[in-house]
């Protein structure tokens, strides 16, 4: 649907785009073997892996994606998929290609997703030649028995290989991604793998629990479980120990030291990114204030053969105001710091009393804290995020 389809019933949220930082986001779908509990939109690679036909059609989805930007990149996140299945060489070439475009600001985060037993030393030397200077490598579990239940290709050695590789290559920034709630997990094996984790002390750890996503196999077949009590006292616990090791939780599953995540924490501000690949989303605040999400095309073989035309855009959508609000308080709110007014305005092009008014009810029932600059759950309404937003949008 083009936005000229669209039927808008009620004022439009207007932004400042010239306030409002530009990241990017790239789409690099396939992994090694689909995860049965992952509903991405990733696809078991071929035997022989397209890269070059893959990275020229990222570079024609580029040219129509940034054709009428002129602000810099804050930030680039390399997704999927396993971005790592690539060569260091093809990620230099999207790089290159989005400075060229915009530019990379001096101090751009540009962030790798990898998996454990998917690179070598030498791959992750070639992507930091080639300007990464985050990785995030989907760790998951330090147990065998519950990496072999997620179906995952890895073991605990070849998790912690990975991270002694990255820090090998000069990447300093790392985040590691770890679940919980996990079949066969008990809150001893649980609370060993955020232990072996901090003694390697990756800086960053996005904590997150198995949840039983439609469309995939784990909710078709749901896997044994520890019940939610069980799931609750590991998440308690385990939250206890990184903050005794000096991590702080600054959004819901994001815990971090020195180093928050800058691509991530422009999502949750309502900043502005570009998506290009296979399936990858984005949301832009035009010339004219009008702020538009678009989708590309989701399978890997459509998306090349449509890149670089309208064909690869296959949504196109206008934000109401009510869109532009409740997007910003379904991300904003997830963040500690909760929504800053500086933020909200230029962002939305709505008036922050608006919003306080809007959320009177949980205001006065202690969920929410409010000023005249910020706003942000309680240690109460921390728990009940998903009511607060059902009750009052």
């Amino acid at each position: 649907m083009s936005v000229a389809d669209a039927t808008i019933d009620e004022p439009r949220a207007h932004g400042d785009v010239a306030s409002t930082p530009l990241a990017v986001y790239v789409h690099l779908p396939w992994c090694v073997a689909k995860c049965p509990y992952c509903d991405f939109n990733s696809h078991r690679a071929p035997a022989e892996l397209p890269e070059t036909a893959y990275i020229d059609a990222l570079l024609a989805d580029w040219q129509i994606a940034a054709a009428d930007e002129t602000r810099s990149i804050s930030s680039v996140f390399i997704g999927g998929g396993t971005p790592s299945l690539f060569s260091g060489a093809a990620i230099g070439r999207v790089l290159d290609a989005l400075d060229r475009r915009l530019g990379l600001d001096t101090d751009c985060e540009i962030t790798l997703e990898a998996n454990p037993g998917t690179t070598e030393r030498s791959r992750f030397a070639d992507m930091a030649a080639a300007g990464v200077n985050r990785v995030s490598l989907g760790i998951q579990s330090l147990d065998a028995d519950c990496l072999t239940a997620l179906g995952r290709i890895h073991g605990p050695d070849e998790a912690l290989a990975a991270i002694d590789d990255v820090r090998a290559a000069g990447i300093a920034r790392l985040n590691c991604d770890l679940m919980f709630g996990l079949p066969g997990q008990t809150l001893a094996s649980g609370l060993a793998d955020v232990e072996t984790l901090l003694a390697r002390d990756p800086g960053h750890i996005s904590y997150y629990q198995l949840t039983l996503e439609p469309g995939t196999p784990f909710h078709r077949r749901p896997p044994p479980r520890p019940d939610d009590d069980a799931i609750v006292d590991l998440f308690e616990a385990a939250a206890e120990r990184l903050r005794a090791a000096g991590y702080t939780q600054y959004e819901v599953s994001a815990w971090a030291g020195d180093h928050r995540c800058r691509h991530n924490d422009n999502y949750w501000r309502f900043g502005d990114y570009l998506g290009i690949g296979a399936g990858a989303h984005g949301k832009q605040t035009r010339a004219d204030g009008t702020i538009v999400r678009t989708a590309r095309q989701r399978w890997p073989a459509g998306y090349m053969k449509s890149a670089g035309t309208p064909a690869a855009v296959t949504e196109t959508r206008q934000l109401t105001a009510d869109d532009a609000r409740f997007e910003a308080l379904l991300n904003g709110l997830r963040r500690r710091g909760g929504i800053l007014r500086q933020d909200y305005e230029p962002r939305t092009g709505l008036p922050w009393p608006d919003l306080l008014a809007t959320l009177a009810a949980p205001i006065d029932r202690g969920l929410l804290v409010a000023d005249i600059e910020s706003l942000h759950a309680s240690d109460q309404g921390w728990y009940f995020l998903d009511t607060i937003l059902a009750e009052t949008l």
